[in-house]
């Protein structure tokens, strides 16, 4: 059936065709075909449509628009065999995947139903070779560079949510595996099943532990970049920012996944003494101008991550946090507190230095290719 081949992949990734790759997963949170008899996609768990991708390759921009004009004269001379229905659109979009050449110059048509897909399609073949797309129109265009590597991007804390990775556990066997791997290797360092967090089982701790959600997204990183490999997409590089770096050695070898597995581990652990000792802000402000914003509080505020050049984490004492939020607001600052009761990259986190190297002593760190 469809649906049992159907992935959903949420990581972000950079690489061949990363141009096209990077925008429809800006358009599309979910990119998946559903089987069934019917013309539309069933809904996301998180309550909104999902798109159903039509893909089309050809060596030029005006082949690929003559390719969307081609493909649009022979569904509408489709009425489909005496006593069989006509192909849905998640039938159209698997052949479309699976059975033809993928040339440089590329397309993705995205819609929640065939009547959409039939409009982006007429968009497409409408356009003028190498024009963008109308406006309102669900057509993504990119062209493939084979010289370009694929680089992974592993966040830290802040990017789970509740019923991530459920759906790959049970539709991609490579992802599930990889999982069950991790489970094997944190087994040893904590006392709780990852596979029942992940599928929030009764009993199972939630997402509000930090000695959880690190492991788990730990898990969840590493299970998603081996899913991506099995589909040909290899890192030429990673980067990582708190656990994803942890994350990042995995994949690439630098550690093993024991050692991987037992460092985020053992370090979410010790972190767990600092709750209710601090927090973090999200700022949206350069760094060049927070920075001076924040010397009223000296050494109790640390720049914790500079995640854009206008989006700035601030880190430190929890009543500090909430003057200076305070204060951005008062001059019209967007400034929001991150659900987490610690202080990480602070100096707080000074305070846990030495039991962390203590635990870690024996991790053996490996050369890799990446």
């Amino acid at each position: 059936a469809v649906a049992d081949r159907a992935a959903t992949l949420g990581t972000a990734i950079a690489g061949r065709a990363v141009s096209l790759g990077n925008a429809i997963a800006d358009r599309a949170a979910t990119l998946v075909g559903i089987g069934g008899e019917t013309d539309s996609a069933a809904g996301a768990p998180d309550g909104g449509p999902r798109l159903i991708p039509w893909p089309l390759s050809a060596k030029t921009p005006a082949a690929l628009a003559a390719q969307a004009a081609r493909l649009r004269a022979h569904l509408a001379a489709l009425p489909g065999a005496p006593g069989a229905p006509a192909p849905t659109a998640v039938d159209i979009a698997l052949s479309l995947a699976t059975t033809r050449t993928a040339f440089p110059h590329r397309a993705v048509l995205l819609a929640p139903d065939r009547a959409g897909l039939d409009r982006a399609l007429d968009a497409l073949a409408d356009a003028e070779p190498g024009a963008p797309a109308p406006a309102g129109t669900d057509v993504v265009r990119g062209t493939a560079d084979d010289t370009r590597q694929a680089a992974f991007v592993f966040p830290g804390q802040g990017s789970q949510w509740a019923g991530m990775a459920v759906e790959l556990l049970d539709s991609a066997p490579v992802f599930a595996e990889r999982i069950r791997q991790c489970e094997e290797a944190l087994a040893p360092h904590v006392d709780w099943s990852l596979t029942e967090v992940l599928r929030a089982a009764p009993g199972a701790p939630g997402f509000d532990r930090v000695d959880v959600v690190q492991p788990v997204l730990f898990a969840v990183m590493v299970s998603l970049a081996e899913l991506w490999r099995s589909h040909g997409v290899h890192p030429a590089a990673v980067a990582g920012h708190s656990q994803g770096e942890i994350a990042a050695a995995a994949v690439v070898g630098a550690l093993s996944l024991e050692d991987a597995a037992k460092v985020v581990a053992l370090r979410s652990r010790a972190l767990t003494v600092l709750s209710g000792r601090g927090g973090m802000l999200s700022v949206s402000l350069p760094l060049d101008r927070l920075t001076p914003l924040m010397a009223p509080w000296g050494e109790r505020l640390s720049v914790a991550a500079v995640n854009s050049p206008s989006s700035i984490v601030v880190s430190g004492d929890g009543d500090a946090l909430t003057e200076l939020r305070d204060a951005l607001h008062a001059d019209g600052i967007r400034a929001r507190l991150i659900a987490v009761d610690y202080a990480s990259h602070s100096a707080h986190v000074e305070a846990v230095r030495e039991r962390v190297l203590e635990a870690l002593a024996d991790i053996t760190p490996r050369a890799c290719e990446v």
